[in-house]
């Protein structure tokens, strides 16, 4: 393997002369922009540095003016989306039109927004909804597509759906790609979205998560997530070496068998977690990476489906308040850290010649110090109590079993949920005292892949209230000590 540069402590890139031009990206090679983050970039700093590393296609999870703003005349192709809470409102038509209107149709100028793909709702059939949108994306996506097409952009802007590939039978499930179809209790609903598609040309878009196979399920064979290595399965003459490819080819018999083995298909999210469990480390991404990223510039496609795919990478930049309902690596999706600077070397061209991307540019961070734990505490009592409400508010992910922050003492290990609520806090000195247990430092604590941060200087986002949220956090980690 190529040595892996890894980037762990904070970088400061004002200044920094860039001598390269930028570097090719793979045909369809593009990148989700998620933005739940306390802290954010400002768009225009993010929009430069896709630019500034030749990414040239982006999908949404909204269609926030903060970012299409940003977006305007960059020349970047956009998938912009409605989010799942705003479906049922769509499924009156005259909402549809207002929502074209005002998040499409207004960006479509010479020099504006150059909006590809409009996508409703995100992975909406999940197990975990409950069918909360069952009877509700079908007419949203109807909805959308006509009033696409009302407002003469119906040719050019296509509505989709990204689903989770648990739509139909996963390869851990099925047998063999050929078999696949679409899963039972959705079948119908299914095959009615499909026809929707294809008769106004959309294209279907499907979440592949190689990593998923791994995660929970330690008889799953480990090099099959990868794209070297591992024992092929044999599927009417076919051979499958990894779970990318027969994932794909699942649904593409799901398709033909619905009548449509031929509707482009879009991979709206492929990618791997660096922290978060023990499987997401920059190891394993690097190794993810760069299987992926050469399959995609030689537009290999897959078995089924030689050639090219359109492909977005998920993700962009971590977000450290995602929902760790599925697991804690959901903070740690991102090619870029928090801060927008590059976690490891790769080439986005597919070519092999591996180097560091282009970080986010003129990044400004809060003062160089930490809230750690003051080791001339006397009163111990509450110290549980106060870890679980820094971790509470902030992300305390990296501390999980097999995470980055695992292998901490225990006194560095109250100094990471410190620091990581006083960063939050924007170094408000009242978020450093935990009941005296606390004291502000200058000594970096960061060791081997664990980083205690300092925070990007930006106005944080309103956190969510000490609820199941945090709780849940806590208990996954095991810190829950009250």
């Amino acid at each position: 393997m190529e040595e892996i540069i890894v980037i762990t402590g904070r970088l400061t890139w004002s200044g920094l002369v860039v001598l390269l031009m930028v570097a090719p990206v793979a045909e369809g090679l593009g990148v989700n922009w998620g933005t739940q983050a306390t802290h954010q970039l400002p768009p225009k700093t993010v929009v430069q540095m896709l630019k500034d590393n030749g990414i040239s296609k982006v999908k949404l999870f909204d269609a926030a003016s903060s970012t299409m703003t940003a977006l305007s005349g960059s020349g970047i192709e956009v998938m912009v989306a409605i989010p799942n809470d705003q479906l049922a409102s769509l499924t009156d038509y005259s909402a549809a039109q207002k929502w074209v209107q005002h998040n499409v149709s207004r960006y479509n100028f010479n020099g504006g927004v150059s909006i590809k793909y409009v996508s409703v709702g995100n992975e909406p059939f999940l197990s975990s909804y409950n069918g909360s949108f069952l009877n509700v994306t079908l007419p949203a996506l109807q909805n959308i597509q006509n009033a696409l097409n009302e407002a003469k952009l119906g040719d050019t802007i296509k509505a989709t759906v990204p689903l989770n590939a648990d739509v139909y039978n996963s390869p851990e499930s099925n047998p063999v790609p050929s078999a696949g179809r679409f899963r039972s209790d959705i079948s119908t609903l299914m095959t009615q979205i499909v026809e929707f598609l294809a008769q106004n040309g959309c294209p279907f878009t499907v979440n592949i998560y190689p990593f998923l196979s791994l995660y929970g399920n330690d008889n799953f064979p480990f090099n099959y997530a990868f794209f070297d290595g591992a024992t092929p399965v044999l599927d009417n003459g076919i051979q499958y070496t990894n779970v990318f490819d027969a994932n794909f080819d699942t649904l593409v018999s799901a398709l033909k068998a619905a009548g449509h083995g031929d509707m482009t298909i879009i991979v709206g999210e492929v990618g791997w977690p660096t922290d978060g469990d023990k499987n997401a480390n920059v190891g394993n991404a690097y190794r993810f990476y760069n299987g992926l990223l050469p399959r995609l510039g030689a537009n290999m496609g897959t078995p089924l489906r030689p050639g090219y795919i359109e492909v977005y990478l998920f993700g962009l930049i971590d977000e450290d308040i995602k929902s760790v309902a599925p697991g804690n690596f959901e903070r740690h999706w991102g090619i870029f850290r928090y801060d927008g600077q590059p976690k490891f070397a790769l080439d986005l061209s597919g070519k092999g010649q591996n180097k560091l991307l282009i970080g986010a540019q003129n990044v400004q961070y809060l003062p160089t110090q930490w809230c750690v734990f003051n080791p001339n505490a006397k009163d111990l009592s509450k110290l549980g109590e106060n870890i679980n409400y820094a971790c509470t508010f902030s992300d305390c992910t990296a501390l999980g079993y097999g995470s980055s922050c695992n292998g901490l003492s225990a006194n560095d290990n109250v100094s990471y949920a410190f620091n990581m609520y006083y960063q939050v806090q924007n170094h408000n000195p009242l978020s450093c005292n935990f009941q005296g247990l606390a004291m502000l430092s200058t000594q970096n604590l960061s060791q081997g892949m664990c980083s205690f941060i300092i925070q990007i200087a930006s106005s944080p986002l309103p956190l969510p209230l000490p609820s199941l949220i945090g709780f849940a956090i806590l208990t996954s980690l095991g810190l829950l000590l009250l």
